[in-house]
């Protein structure tokens, strides 16, 4: 029998979100979404230990320094919901990343005012065969620039 690698669906996804993340394997990170356990599992195998998935990550109390979300195939409308409950997982420092499947720019935009309506700056986005992610965090916790 021959035997051929394939890719895991949280494979073409779990590495644009670490990078969008800026995530250390020291970081506590949370996952969500219907393939969170995947995506958590995947994230151990990488040597990320102190990962979780929202299946099992207890109560929200800003424990997270990193909540990544695959809300690939669900509604936008259903995310809402979760990004309220999802920031309350977020410490006041933490990084959040947000992929969805592939859209048209105005909904893309869409995910970027809801985000900042609930107190989040984008920082970076990305635009990948399988989707587009952006990563957001707490305006108030951007550092202010001091002019020369």
């Amino acid at each position: 029998m021959i035997s051929t690698p394939t890719t895991a669906t949280g494979d073409r996804i779990i590495e644009p979100m670490i990078a969008l993340a800026g995530c250390s394997k020291q970081h506590r990170i949370v996952v969500a979404g219907a393939r969170g356990v995947e995506l958590m599992l995947e994230l151990h195998r990488r040597g990320f230990a102190r990962a979780a998935s929202t299946a099992n990550c207890g109560h929200p109390a800003g424990q997270y320094d990193v909540v990544l979300v695959d809300w690939r195939r669900r509604t936008s409308k259903t995310l809402e919901t979760a990004l309220d409950w999802l920031a309350q997982l977020l410490s006041p420092a933490g990084m959040l990343v947000v992929w969805v499947d592939p859209q048209k720019p105005a909904a893309t935009q869409d995910l970027r005012l809801s985000l900042e309506m609930r107190g989040f700056a984008i920082e970076a986005g990305t635009v990948h065969e399988c989707g587009c992610a952006v990563s957001a965090r707490r305006r108030d916790m951007h550092p202010l620039r001091k002019a020369a």
